[in-house]
C-alpha cells in the first residue's frame, strides 16, 4: 500500500520529535508543512525534506497530496483546526489534550465518523507496551481498591510566569495549564484502565496570569493539582505539576497485591508485589516483592500511537477498534479534566461556546 502522506500543524519540539517518528515509518511520509506565516512553512518544510508547504489551512485541506495531518497547535486551536480538515476529508493525529474540553472533542469525533476519516488523539503512554504490561498484570491484584498516579516535572518557564510574562502554557487563552499539559498524562491511563468515574474531587495550584487586563475572566490557571476519582469500591488519586519533580512510582493496590509501575507518561518498568497473609505484620519481609520487570520501550515512543493510526487509515480492522476504544477514553478524560478545572477556578474562551 502507499504510505500515508502527513502533513504537520506546529514547530515545536514535539513536531521534531513526531518527525522522527515518521521516519521511523515504513508506512508514512512527510511531505508538507503548514503555518499561518507562508514563509515559517516554507523554511520548515525544506529543512526536514518535505516539498510542500502552506500558509494558508484551506489550501492544505483542499490538497490532493496530503492524507493526513499531525495538529500540534496550541490547545484552543486543536479543534478549529481539526475540524477544517475533516470535514475536507483529511484525517487527523491531534496532540493532547484533543480539545479544549469534552464537547469540543465530541464534536470533532463525530464530524470525522460522519466523513468516515480517523481522528485520534496522540496520547501516546496509552498505545505502547508499558500501558499493555499495566493492563495484562491488572487481573493480578485482585479487586483494586486503592491506586496513585503521578507526573510532576518542573518547567523552566516557570520564571517566566512568575515575572508576569505571558506564557504559552500557562495561558488559559490558549487552553494550556498544567492539568491539560502534564496532568492529562495520569488522567487518561485512569480512565482507560478504570473507566469513567463516578465521582471527581479536585484541588490545584493556581496562579494569576500575566499580562492580561484586570477584567479579563480568563487570568487564571493551574501550576499542580490533585485529583481524586470515585468508583464503586475503589479510589483513584491523580497528582500532576509543573513546578515540582516528582520521584514516586505509580501503583494499583488490590487485594491480592500491589503492582507499581514507573510514571505514567513513559511506562519502562513495573513490579508485582503479592500480599501474604502474616497476621498482625505491618511491614513486607523479604522474598514477598517479585523481581522488578524492565520494559522494552522504543526511546521515541511516539512510535506506538502512529503505528495504530497508520493501520487504522489504512482501514485495518484491530486498529479502527483500539482508535474507537481511545476516542471514548479521550472524551471520558476531557469530561474528568472539565470537571477539575471547574472545581479548580480554571476556564478557558471555549468553555462558553455553545
Amino acid at each position: 500500500m502507499p504510505a500515508v502522506r502527513f502533513a504537520t500543524i506546529g514547530r515545536g519540539a514535539i513536531v521534531e520529535r513526531f518527525l522522527d517518528a515518521l521516519a521511523q515509518s515504513g508506512a508514512a511520509e512527510f511531505v508538507a508543512a503548514y503555518s499561518r506565516d507562508g514563509a515559517s512553512a516554507c523554511e520548515f518544510a525544506r529543512a526536514h525534506g518535505a516539498s510542500l508547504w502552506f500558509g494558508d489551512l484551506d489550501a492544505l485541506a483542499a490538497s490532493p497530496e496530503v492524507d493526513a495531518v499531525y495538529v500540534a497547535s496550541p490547545n484552543a486551536l486543536h479543534v478549529p483546526q481539526a475540524l477544517r480538515l475533516v470535514r475536507s476529508g483529511k484525517h487527523v493525529l491531534v496532540e493532547k489534550a484533543l480539545g479544549s474540553n469534552e464537547r469540543e472533542a465530541r464534536l470533532l469525533l463525530t464530524c470525522a465518523r460522519e466523513r468516515d476519516v480517523v481522528a485520534l488523539e496522540a496520547m501516546r503512554n496509552i498505545h505502547g507496551p508499558g500501558f499493555a504490561a499495566v493492563e495484562g498484570m491488572l487481573a493480578d491484584v485482585g479487586e483494586p481498591r486503592l491506586a496513585r498516579l503521578c507526573f510532576s516535572k518542573v518547567t523552566s518557564r516557570i520564571s517566566r510566569l512568575r515575572a508576569r510574562e505571558r506564557v504559552n502554557v500557562f495561558d488559559p487563552h490558549l487552553s494550556e495549564g498544567s492539568l491539560m499539559d502534564i496532568g492529562v498524562y495520569c488522567v487518561e491511563p485512569a480512565v482507560a484502565l478504570f473507566g469513567a468515574p463516578r465521582t471527581v474531587s479536585a484541588v490545584g495550584v493556581t496562579a494569576a496570569v500575566g499580562g492580561v487586563a484586570p477584567t479579563d475572566r480568563f487570568a487564571t490557571i493551574d501550576l499542580a493539582g490533585q485529583v481524586t476519582l470515585g468508583y464503586e469500591g475503589k479510589v483513584v488519586g491523580l497528582s500532576f505539576g509543573k513546578v515540582s519533580n516528582g520521584l514516586l512510582d505509580c501503583e494499583v493496590q488490590g487485594e491480592r497485591g500491589t503492582l507499581a509501575f514507573g510514571e505514567t507518561c513513559r511506562i519502562d518498568h513495573l513490579s508485582f508485589t503479592p500480599h501474604v497473609d502474616r497476621g498482625m505484620v505491618f511491614t513486607e519481609t523479604a522474598g514477598t516483592m517479585a523481581a522488578p520487570r524492565s520494559l522494552d520501550i522504543a526511546e521515541n515512543d511516539m512510535v506506538y500511537e502512529l503505528e495504530v493510526f497508520v493501520a487504522a487509515v489504512r482501514g485495518d480492522a484491530s486498529a479502527l477498534a483500539r482508535v474507537a476504544w481511545a476516542q471514548e477514553v479521550t472524551l471520558s478524560s476531557l469530561a474528568v479534566m472539565d470537571e477539575a478545572r471547574r472545581q479548580m477556578g480554571v476556564r478557558f474562551p471555549a468553555d462558553d461556546e455553545a
